[in-house]
């Protein structure tokens, strides 16, 4: 999910809406805030499901008792105490490796939310803030357990996605660590159409348990496969070129929001579908687009009872679903329509 820092940043220029770290032990002073008697009994359930389609439990944000700390870039980040302690142990394990990290974002209330999506529906449109915010109660970081990390290399703040993403070698190091405190990697690679989101190396969930969180991670499986929520198999994914995978990933997270669905398979048409015609056609569907490059996707999936999605036929096999996306002048993937061509 992008960090709060990622959110303000965007929505100050254009706004993104879903995180990252840093690390001086200088600047890491934490104040507890007030909390409810039962909060501080350890009231909550440090295994909820916050996601795209599972909203925060009712009374969580009056149970929850936080502190507030400063990262090495001046920010004020809340975070669930416990998890803040986890995190703290976490941190200096990795120091000894020379590893050096900061919070870049965790706890971030349901008004505060709401607050961003109305100003992007104000800015942007309601179409937008929906592809682009998440939906006020249904965000992660809403529980205070959900962290973004950053890295500090040579004593630099990394705190761009698109530049966090590179260490690849460092991250590998940081999640073979997490479990031992009580973490987990929320968001695993190719999993998109599990949890609606892309690969993020730097966002780490804490459920309190060290030997739950080594059975998931173990695993290689998400959370919501350990909750049982998701029960579907192997997805297979057949591209021919390599740029599209962010074509895919798109798909997929989009697909995580149909319900009760199981995702079979997801390839591409192949370049017959790349003509002159379908490119007219994709940018008078959206007109504002310009796009220049477009690529067409099959999908084979079965549905359940609860499709969520009223245009589809509840436990139904459907075979070469079409999806039609266009590259943006950013160089994302649209998803610009969607229908099947064929079912059974």
């Amino acid at each position: 999910m992008k960090s709060v820092k990622k959110f303000l940043a965007i929505f100050l220029i254009a706004v993104m809406a879903v995180s990252v770290f840093a690390g001086c032990s200088a600047n890491n002073k934490a104040t507890e805030t007030k909390a409810t008697e039962a909060a501080k009994a350890d009231s909550i359930d440090y295994m909820p499901l916050v996601n795209k389609t599972h909203k925060l439990p009712d009374n969580w944000e009056k149970n929850l008792n936080t502190v507030t700390m400063t990262n090495s870039i001046k920010d004020k980040v809340e975070v669930e105490k416990k998890a803040y302690d986890a995190y703290l142990k976490l941190k200096a394990d990795l120091e000894k490796e020379d590893i050096y990290v900061d919070l870049d974002s965790a706890r971030r209330s349901v008004k505060e939310q709401q607050r961003i999506m109305d100003d992007f529906t104000k800015e942007y449109g309601a179409d937008y803030a929906a592809k682009t915010v998440a939906k006020p109660g249904y965000s992660e970081h809403h529980t205070g357990l959900a962290l973004d990390l950053y890295l500090i290399i040579d004593g630099k703040d990394i705190t761009e996605n698109e530049d966090m993403i590179k260490y690849k070698d460092i991250w590998a190091k940081i999640h073979e660590k997490l479990a031992d405190y009580g973490f987990i990697l929320r968001y695993l690679d190719g999993s998109e159409h599990i949890t609606g989101y892309g690969y993020e190396p730097w966002h780490i969930r804490y459920i309190d348990n060290v030997d739950t969180a080594k059975e998931i991670t173990s695993k290689g499986i998400t959370f919501e496969e350990y909750l049982g929520t998701y029960t579907g198999g192997d997805v297979t994914v057949d591209y021919k070129e390599k740029d599209l995978k962010d074509a895919v990933i798109q798909i997929k997270c989009d697909f995580a929001f149909w319900g009760d669905c199981e995702l079979k398979s997801i390839r591409y048409a192949g370049d017959k579908a790349v003509t002159d015609k379908n490119l007219k056609w994709l940018n008078k569907v959206n007109p504002d687009g310009k796009y220049k490059e477009i690529a067409e996707f099959l999908m084979d999936f079965h549905t359940g009872e609860n499709t969520g999605d009223t245009t589809l036929m509840s436990n139904h096999d459907y075979k070469d679903y079409q999806w039609w996306l266009a590259k943006n002048s950013d160089g994302g993937w649209d998803i610009v329509t969607k229908g099947d061509s064929a079912s059974e």
